[in-house]
């Protein structure tokens, strides 16, 4: 049985060496000044063209879905070496409207700072937006974002976060932020600290923020070993 694909350049069906029922969409979180972020494209060709959506696309027909993943990233936004985790299949039969396609979600945490997006391939555009404030995004990937985000909503009370997130080092406050920001509640700040500071996680570095208008704030970095033992082994985070 043949197998039709949308052409991105021209929107017309077309038969290729991809597969057509299958596609990959990753939702990459980044966070910055106090806001979890999202990574955006807009489509400069095909039948969405001019239209936000996650980065993604067709797989290949000689590569795994894991490739594909990190293939469809560094084309179309330059980002290379991301862990992406996978999230699930979407399958609704009318997701995408000119026949039956079943995605691939992915989902990673980054810190912005350590790298560069560039716009490539079948995009025009790259660009950060508030998970709070994004365009209407194309097909089902509203639906993937929120997803993503349940996800991430119950990893962090199940492990540890921010170390992709944040700088190296940084403020409890920071942290704090972090966890708002993912969440969506805000936090007692002491109770926070006591029950962070409790976890063994932190390594006090006996420094202050330097440059700053208000007083300074004492500066933490994850102890590496036991960030990872708490990833691997889980525990039960409730605020």
């Amino acid at each position: 049985m043949k197998k039709a694909i949308i052409n991105d350049e021209t929107g017309e069906v077309e038969n290729t060496s991809v597969i057509s029922s299958i596609t990959i969409d990753c939702v990459i979180f980044g966070f910055q000044n106090a806001h979890l972020e999202v990574l955006l494209i807009k489509h400069a060709v095909g039948i969405r063209k001019g239209e936000w959506g996650l980065p993604g696309g067709w797989i290949k027909k000689e590569e795994g879905i894991d490739k594909a993943a990190n293939r469809l990233l560094q084309e179309l936004t330059g980002l290379e070496n991301i862990f992406l985790e996978q999230l699930k299949a979407f399958g609704n039969p009318d997701r995408f409207p000119m026949g039956r396609i079943i995605t691939i979600g992915y989902y990673a945490l980054i810190n912005r700072e350590k790298y560069n997006v560039k716009a490539g391939f079948t995009a025009s555009e790259a660009q950060w937006f508030k998970v709070s404030d994004t365009p209407n995004l194309i097909y089902d990937h509203d639906e993937i974002l929120q997803y993503s985000l349940q996800q991430l909503q119950r990893r962090v009370r199940q492990a540890p976060i921010g170390f992709n997130l944040l700088p190296e080092k940084f403020t409890l406050l920071q942290l704090m932020k972090l966890y708002e920001a993912i969440l969506g509640v805000e936090m007692d700040k002491p109770n926070f600290r006591r029950k962070f500071l409790r976890m063994k996680l932190l390594v006090d570095l006996n420094e202050k923020e330097k440059d700053v208008s208000h007083r300074a704030a004492k500066l933490y970095k994850f102890d590496n070993q036991v960030y990872k033992q708490l990833t691997k082994k889980g525990f039960n985070f409730e605020f």
